[in-house]
């Protein structure tokens, strides 16, 4: 079991409120177009669904959050509130950028941009299970083993390109 060769910068934007999809959408618009970054992880709280729990138990959740969108031409399935964007990105430079799109993109309310590792980097006994020993690099981190969708690959075509692809 390896993980990735080089230990590539990470920095998680982390907004003040949970995103609407909309929002999700115009801010990935803006950071998948930055030249470096390898990957970039959704986080936040599940949207069901059906109900899981109250009177309505068992009924249809219908909520304006649970939506797919699209993002540099790929269709993304949004499963959950946005409240943290993770980023692994090939050097420094490329988090003081994304800091720059965030600190004109926040107006309306506050975020905080962090440094640190905070996708994982080698597989773990759940991803040798579930992917086997020969998993790709690029995946591990980003998928919960007991989901049974795949990521959203998003890959920019070369002439706008920035970066080679992108991963949500």
């Amino acid at each position: 079991m390896e993980g990735t060769d080089t230990q590539y910068p990470q920095c998680r934007i982390v907004p003040m409120r949970f995103l609407h999809p909309d929002t999700t959408k115009r801010l990935l618009d803006t950071i998948v177009k930055v030249k470096g970054i390898r990957r970039i992880l959704l986080n936040g709280q599940n949207i069901p669904l059906v109900v899981p729990y109250g009177p309505a138990r068992g009924a249809k959740n219908t909520t304006r959050l649970r939506k797919s969108i699209t993002v540099a031409g790929t269709i993304v399935d949004l499963h959950v509130q946005v409240g943290t964007i993770m980023l692994e990105v090939e050097d420094r430079e490329v988090i003081g950028r994304i800091r720059k799109i965030c600190d004109a993109f926040f107006t309306d309310f506050s975020y905080q941009l962090k440094e640190g590792t905070c996708i994982k980097t080698q597989p773990s006994v759940v991803d040798f299970a579930r992917y086997g020993p020969h998993a790709d690099k690029n995946i591990i981190g980003l998928v919960d083993p007991k989901r049974k969708e795949k990521p959203a690959f998003i890959a920019m075509p070369e002439e706008e390109a920035v970066c080679g692809g992108y991963e949500l």
